[in-house]
């Protein structure tokens, strides 16, 4: 399952010198990582009113160039494979030019939403998933 999203580099992102500051790149994976699930039909307010969360428990993030104001970059999401207890989510972003900016992972759970126990992916999540690999 793959999806992009183009995104313009907004001023607040960048520091002094006009570079994108480092933790934004988390903030863009996840830009994509919603953004996917929205476009194949199930965005993450779904899963949740089924009663199931998705933590975070491990983010991975490899930085090969900076991006800067007035870039445009395209974030690149795709999931390799249909979760049972955690999903794996691998990004990549680029810029204008298609030059590699970063790659990385984010590693969701999922915890029941009352009890805050650890539960397996849900049905509909899978089946989703599954029909777009």
């Amino acid at each position: 399952m793959r999806s992009e999203l183009e995104l313009a580099i907004r001023y607040y992102e960048t520091d002094q010198m006009g570079i994108v500051h480092h933790s934004n790149y988390i903030r863009f994976f996840e830009c994509g990582r919603s953004d996917m699930m929205a476009k194949c039909g199930l965005p993450i307010e779904k899963i949740e009113e089924e009663g199931v969360m998705l933590p975070i428990v491990a983010v991975e993030c490899h930085y090969k160039m900076p991006a800067k104001m007035g870039d445009t970059i395209r974030i690149v999401s795709i999931i390799e494979k249909v979760p049972l207890a955690k999903l794996v989510v691998k990004s990549e972003i680029y810029n204008q030019n298609g030059d590699l900016l970063v790659y990385g992972s984010v590693t969701l759970g999922f915890i029941d939403s009352h009890t805050r126990h650890p539960v397996r992916c849900p049905d509909s999540l899978a089946g989703v998933i599954e029909a777009n690999l």
